[in-house]
């Protein structure tokens, strides 16, 4: 069926399915993004929907997947970083300098260019965005190098970031209390005063959202102005990424507390995200990705690789700089799962001072992750 209507009521229909299912106990550690992408590729496998290029596949590329990424980064306002803290943001700048450290080496050992392809340099830009400033990078770098269309590869790759990012959580949570037990060192950290901004009700964490119309008018407004800009500027200067031009107007915006505070920007992104993700599914063609099972454990020995020294130079560091090992745990969460995941292993080690900082990092992250993902792609290509 290649009915433009059709296509954009199953993908929608995914994305209300897969939410649904993420609930459940048995699902939720998968999350709706992973599940968006298996269901809509078994369908598309079973011929229910195209699995290759439609007019509804290259708008959801063009003009959806920038412009959920361009509301997403509304939410960052670098003005707040001042209450993260010294100690927590110097960690979490050394733990993204490891992770590109760790790209480049992964790169090498594993001979990526052999092993992975011609699209090796993207999916290490790709790494670095991810590790630094979470999944909205990840996506931002996989659409510039066209990745997103590559639907075995993609896939590979976003089960075993997955998969890492599962058991890093676990990791974070088990060495800060470990080496708390042998080397007992616990410091004054951020603000503890503004802790309440994180208390689960930051913006940026709630999915839940009261929308006016009038924030939905400046939303849509600044989301198609934006986007109609960075295609000008895009086409006069050839050299400036579509999708670098698109983050930088987002986060100039985003220093506007007016437009910092625009409710709905998270939902109609997450949703949006949510689209783009079903449509890589539609490329998967999974017969071919069960042949190719050696791509996925390449691609996990890369991350497993580029993970481990990043942990190595972040622990090395902060423990000879005597830093708070949960400091360094959470800074590392941040680099590695976002700025949710860091604020959940605070919560885990109860530390509600180190509650705001963590959300705080990660919205650094998701500010400069995207810049330093395509500019270790470049050096690469």
């Amino acid at each position: 069926m290649t009915d433009s209507v059709f296509i954009l009521f199953v993908l929608s229909l995914n994305v209300v399915f897969c939410e649904w299912l993420s609930r459940k106990p048995v699902f939720r550690d998968i999350g709706t993004a992973l599940l968006v992408i298996i269901v809509t590729a078994i369908e598309a496998n079973l011929r229910l929907i195209p699995t290759t290029d439609t007019p509804v596949y290259d708008g959801i590329f063009s003009y959806i997947a920038p412009f959920s990424l361009f509301l997403l980064l509304l939410g960052v306002n670098l003005k707040d970083l001042k209450q993260a803290g010294l100690p927590m943001i110097s960690m979490y700048l050394i733990g993204s300098a490891g992770v590109i450290i760790g790209v480049l080496t992964s790169v090498w050992m594993f001979s990526a260019p052999q092993t992975v392809g011609n699209l090796y340099y993207a999916l290490a830009g790709m790494f670095t965005g991810t590790y630094i400033g979470g999944s909205i990078n990840f996506h931002a770098v996989a659409l510039h190098y066209n990745v997103s269309k590559a639907g075995n590869l993609f896939v590979a790759a976003t089960a075993a970031d997955n998969i890492l990012t599962a058991l890093w959580m676990v990791a974070t949570l088990a060495i800060p209390r470990y080496l708390q037990t042998r080397y007992p060192r616990r410091l004054p950290t951020a603000n503890s005063d503004a802790t309440d901004a994180a208390t689960g009700d930051h913006p940026v964490f709630s999915d839940a959202e009261t929308v006016s119309p009038m924030d939905l008018a400046l939303l849509l407004t600044l989301g198609f102005g934006t986007i109609f800009v960075a295609k000008q500027l895009a086409g006069l200067f050839p050299a400036l990424p579509f999708v670098l031009i698109v983050t930088t107007i987002a986060l100039v915006l985003a220093q506007f507390r007016t437009i910092n505070h625009l409710k709905g920007g998270r939902l109609l992104g997450l949703f949006g995200v949510y689209v783009f993700l079903a449509v890589i599914g539609a490329y998967c063609d999974i017969a071919a990705l069960l042949r190719d099972g050696k791509l996925a454990m390449v691609l996990f020995g890369m991350i497993l690789l580029l993970v481990a020294i990043h942990a190595v130079i972040l622990f090395g560091i902060g423990a000879l700089s005597k830093q708070d090992w949960d400091v360094l745990g959470i800074a590392s969460q941040a680099n590695i799962g976002g700025a949710t995941s860091a604020l959940a292993l605070a919560r885990s080690l109860n530390r509600t001072d180190l509650q705001l900082p963590a959300v705080l990092v990660g919205t650094l992250g998701n500010a400069i992750g995207t810049y330093l993902g395509i500019l270790v792609a470049e050096l690469l290509r």
